[in-house]
């Protein structure tokens, strides 16, 4: 299994499941952060359109194009669903943010080989690491 680092280093395309449009929530202010340091961001919400300036899609499964990464902004007890999901469209790896954990959702991902982390945050691993994604359009 990769590192959060080997993860975040390899990653374009990163959705977002959870993104919110609150400015004040760290669902809103994480994404957009590593979108504006070069990663594709694209975000999962099914109450809204758009966020972060691009268009917002309802669950992973109506995104059309493959993702690298689905990092998770729900409650732990909604993990284990969302890792199902994200297995379901062929993520090579599962992210849950700090202070999310599912211990079922990791025994799947490890079971069908994808990497997973839990009660990590994306941000904090990219700052530390001093990581600049892709910066793919």
């Amino acid at each position: 299994m990769r590192s959060a680092e080997q993860i975040l280093r390899e990653a374009t395309t990163i959705a977002v499941v959870g993104a919110s449009r609150d400015h004040t929530k760290t669902a809103h202010s994480v994404p957009l952060s590593i979108q504006r340091h070069g990663w594709r961001v694209i975000p999962v919400n099914p109450f809204t359109d758009e966020i972060f300036g691009v268009k917002a899609y309802r669950t992973l499964a109506d995104i059309p194009e493959p993702v690298d990464v689905v990092n998770v902004f729900r409650p732990s007890e909604d993990a284990t669903q969302v890792v199902k999901e994200a297995l379901a469209i062929g993520a090579p790896a599962i992210w849950l943010q700090q202070d999310i954990f599912s211990p079922e959702g990791r025994a799947l991902a490890e079971a069908a080989g994808v990497d997973f982390l839990e009660d990590t945050c994306i941000a904090v691993i990219r700052a530390v690491h001093a990581i600049t994604g892709p910066r793919i359009p």
